[in-house]
């Protein structure tokens, strides 16, 4: 991997905290591009509106703003101990007396956010563009989901197809497309696929789902 296109994060390898103890979690992970400024900023706004709020570093102290690099990262990517990870941040969180948990992910984020909300981990999961593939587990908390218009998607994983797969197991979904974006939308380290209108609509999405669904 080149090194030259590899950027060191904060706080290497362990996850930043926001907001108070013991107030309802959002656990944030982020894209392929690694824990960079704009996550940062994202997971500081959301703990503005009440939430305790975690972000580890799924990439152990490493990022890159280059494609073909988060390409490679998210290759070597250990799946289990990404989760591992996040039920790590849930875990710390309920000691300090977090009731409730979200999960907020963004594409491989979203991925692995969706997959541990199938795994029971969370009481409700926000997911930018990003599905599981046929063979999830049922999902049996509520789901926000966030599409770009213009998108690529293996075979098994098109969003209207995941959405349907949700619907017949009975879980509630909202979804919603955001017209002439493209896969990135709110991630402002891709200027190519950047737009700031879409992502500040999904993030008032975003936190008034999480604040219906975590109130006590």
């Amino acid at each position: 991997m080149d090194d030259e296109k590899l950027v060191p994060v904060s706080s290497p390898g362990v996850p930043l905290w926001y907001g108070t103890a013991g107030a309802p979690l959002v656990v944030v992970l982020h894209d392929w591009y690694g824990r960079l400024s704009p996550i940062e900023h994202y997971a500081q706004s959301v703990a503005e509106h009440g939430f305790r709020v975690a972000l580890p570093d799924l990439y152990d102290g490493v990022a890159t703003t280059d494609a073909s690099t988060a390409e490679r990262l998210v290759g070597q990517l250990a799946v289990d101990r990404a989760l591992a990870a996040l039920d790590e941040c849930i875990a710390a969180a309920r000691r300090e007396g977090s009731r409730r948990c979200a999960l907020v992910g963004f594409s491989m984020g979203g991925s692995l956010s969706l997959e541990a909300a199938a795994r029971g981990s969370a009481d409700a999961v926000v997911a930018y563009y990003a599905t599981l593939a046929e063979d999830h587990n049922v999902l049996l908390c509520p789901v926000l989901l966030h599409f770009a218009e213009h998108d690529d998607w293996e075979a098994g994983s098109e969003p209207e197809q995941f959405l349907s797969r949700l619907k017949d197991h009975g879980t509630p979904v909202s979804a919603h497309e955001y017209l002439g974006t493209r896969h990135s939308f709110a991630n402002a380290i891709v200027p190519a696929a950047f737009d700031a209108r879409a992502a500040a609509l999904a993030f008032a999405r975003t936190t008034a789902f999480l604040e219906r669904e975590l109130a006590d």
